[in-house]
């Protein structure tokens, strides 16, 4: 069996799923009333199938020590639409004079949907002068090579490269909690724990090799998500 791997963003990827060109579509959020509806005047049928959790991570450099722990109005003020935020001593008077730099997914992403829903109250609310990417080994590379950079992307690719990069510790309102698995799984990380889903198409699920995968995937999808 020849099994063809596409890489885009959540929103990407959808819209792929609603055209019918591929069979499976991962995502890092849940669908949407309008991808929904694009699915369903193409007559594509699905399923949901919440498969972890994840931790969606604000990182810093490694040589950071200042921004140990931020609340998530510090956040909105970064990183809202038109936000006047270019230094950390703007964030805190107590942060150094250091420019911020900041890197994050585009806006094909599901993580760009996440974080600016929960952090700026409205999905795709974000301000525009920050350097973006799909490939979140390009936002490592980014916030490592700059003192002052902040980006922002899912808890594994921290855990990869977290001797170049500092995670930041969340008060979402119950005071600083850093990401973790545990944190996650227990929704003590707030607001930015998340669940992951994957949507098998139903003509897809016909197929042998399809119905197979799926079997295997939910078999052991414990063992997949750790």
């Amino acid at each position: 069996v020849q099994v063809p791997v596409g890489t885009s963003g959540t929103g990407g990827g959808f819209e792929k799923f609603c055209a019918g060109e591929t069979d499976i579509a991962d995502a890092s959020r849940a669908i949407e009333d309008d991808e929904r509806q694009a699915c369903q005047q193409k007559g594509i049928q699905f399923s949901e199938f919440q498969v972890a959790n994840d931790a969606l991570t604000v990182v810093v450099h490694k040589d950071n020590n200042w921004a140990q722990c931020l609340t998530v109005d510090q956040l909105k003020r970064i990183w809202e639409p038109n936000s006047k935020v270019t230094n950390w001593n703007q964030v805190d008077p107590g942060f150094p004079n250091e420019p911020l730099k900041l890197f994050g997914p585009g806006t094909d992403s599901g993580t760009f949907d996440y974080f600016t829903d929960e952090i700026n109250g409205e999905e795709g609310a974000s301000r525009t002068d920050y350097s973006p990417s799909e490939d979140d080994n390009v936002i490592v590379q980014g916030v490592s090579g700059s003192r002052g950079g902040m980006g922002y992307f899912g808890f594994s690719y921290f855990e990869e490269n977290a001797s170049r990069l500092k995670a930041v510790q969340i008060n979402g309102g119950d005071g600083c909690v850093a990401p973790s698995v545990q944190a996650a799984q227990a929704g003590t990380y707030k607001p930015l724990a998340r669940p992951l889903f994957i949507y098998p198409s139903a003509t897809a699920l016909k197929r042998p090799e399809v119905r197979a995968f799926l079997d295997f995937y939910v078999s052991q999808n414990a063992t997949i998500a750790k």
